[in-house]
């Protein structure tokens, strides 16, 4: 071969393969931190790269995520927010709580952050305003704790004869105290006594159930937190046992057999986040994108479950139930 000829040969092959290390080192990667388990976030995740692939992206294609998982142990997402952060992933989607958006502004001002919560994200101090968001974060809020009032009065409306209703709620979550005041002044307005029940634990969630059956409470509220979410199969089951009705914050918990739920699309607001971070990645800055509210509300209803608790549902609002399962 002659020398021209190698030296081409090779010098092709030279910026050929720094090429495609570049466009493979050029991947961008999502750091997701979710403040429960992983098997919690494969239905969320489903809904979140539905959303990723409207704006072009598809994990293992061109996309990568790093995932973080804190088990309910809020304590530990400042740690995972920070590795997140010298790992320099392109954006951060914070999915669940506002413990974990905490701790990643805390962990950095700079890179993009994207969240899901149910809590209003201008009192909880993660945005300067809802339709400016000011710095490096932006999301989705599903407003649930806005509507604890609405949920009582659902409540009351099934059970017109009931005088105590219990809430639930994780001691873990400071913020859950903003929900506890909206549902007592609701209930108070109604006229109902407000059990308070506190559980961080799955052994404390039983021993709440056991406590607000002694107590006569008429239901049980689930509050919007998490933990709390991810334990539906075994607050379902508890409704059961104890005879206690349960209002829950989304569809996905009444489909485990909890009695009934008012609020928005929490499928939406994943594909609606996975949308953002696509955005994102895509060259857009959080402080240019509204955080988003919910425009559609949904009330869902099990009658397997109420015919097993002994509860007949007013036939008005089974008319005007977005679902009813059977």
């Amino acid at each position: 071969m002659k020398r021209r000829e190698f030296i081409r040969l090779v010098g092709g092959a030279t910026v050929g393969w720094p090429l495609a290390t570049r466009a493979q080192k050029a991947m961008p990667v999502i750091g997701s931190l979710y403040g429960t388990s992983a098997a919690e976030w494969a239905i969320p995740m489903a809904e979140f790269s539905t959303g990723l692939k409207e704006v072009g992206f598809v994990e293992g294609q061109n996309v990568t995520i790093e995932y973080r998982w804190a088990d309910g142990r809020f304590d530990r997402m400042p740690a995972m927010a920070a590795d997140l952060v010298a790992r320099k992933v392109a954006v951060i989607l914070v999915g669940g709580n506002l413990a974990g958006v905490r701790a990643a502004l805390a962990a950095t001002q700079t890179f993009p952050i994207v969240f899901t919560t149910a809590f209003n994200p201008v009192t909880g101090g993660l945005v300067t305003s809802l339709s400016h968001p000011g710095g490096n974060a932006t999301g989705v809020t599903m407003i649930a704790v806005e509507l604890g009032p609405k949920k009582v009065e659902l409540l009351r409306e099934v059970l017109p004869r009931a005088t105590k209703v219990a809430l639930l709620m994780n001691p873990t979550n400071s913020d859950m105290e903003v929900e506890r005041e909206n549902l007592q002044a609701a209930a108070r307005h109604l006229g109902i006594e407000l059990i308070v029940l506190r559980a961080r634990t799955a052994s404390e969630i039983e021993e709440a159930f056991a406590a607000g059956a002694q107590q006569q409470a008429a239901a049980l509220y689930v509050g919007s937190d998490a933990f709390l979410v991810s334990q539906r199969d075994h607050i379902a089951s508890l409704g059961l046992r104890h005879a206690l009705p349960t209002i829950a914050p989304a569809r996905i918990d009444v489909v485990a057999g909890e009695l009934m739920s008012y609020g928005s699309s929490q499928a939406d607001m994943y594909r609606q986040a996975g949308i953002y971070v696509g955005r994102i990645l895509k060259g857009e800055k959080p402080a240019d994108l509204p955080v988003l509210e919910p425009t559609k509300f949904e009330l869902v209803i099990n009658l397997k479950t109420a015919k097993a608790l002994g509860i007949k549902f007013p036939q008005t609002l089974l008319t005007s139930a977005d679902e009813v399962i059977e």
